[in-house]
């Protein structure tokens, strides 16, 4: 198999179980069973679903999903190598679903402040603030 396609199922199992249990898990289900062949649709949607329940009911989610990934890269290699034309769909899923190695995800944050506020934020690590005292309002 090309470096292409095995980065391509690589993306693909990544992206699959950084959805699972996540809004976007029932999309991103059907989407994965419906590249399988329809003899071997049900019960590759049947694994996707112990997965997720896998992943849902864990302490630590992003460590099963560590081991779900290794997985469902090799099965989505091997689809690959047997159909070719679920490429585009495996790409889409891919590119929908941005997610490096599970766990290695950037985290998110936002922070907003209004009304002259002052926001402080540190997402790894530890952050030291010395604001200024505030002037007293002139009357």
């Amino acid at each position: 198999m090309s470096d292409e396609l095995t980065l391509l199922a690589q993306a693909g199992a990544a992206a699959l179980v950084t959805a699972m249990a996540t809004d976007a898990w029932q999309e991103t289900r059907d989407t994965v069973a419906g590249l399988f062949r329809r003899g071997r649709r049900s019960a590759v949607a049947t694994q996707l679903d112990g997965g997720a329940e896998l992943v849902r009911d864990s302490a630590v989610p992003d460590e099963v999903r560590r081991a779900l990934y290794g997985y469902w890269a090799q099965e989505l290699a091997a689809l690959l190598r047997q159909d070719p034309s679920c490429r585009a769909a495996l790409a889409r899923l891919a590119v929908d679903l941005p997610a490096g190695a599970p766990g290695d995800r950037p985290a998110r944050q936002t922070n907003t402040a209004r009304d002259r506020g002052t926001v402080y934020a540190v997402q790894h690590g530890t952050l030291h603030v010395n604001a200024p005292e505030k002037q007293a309002a002139e009357d």
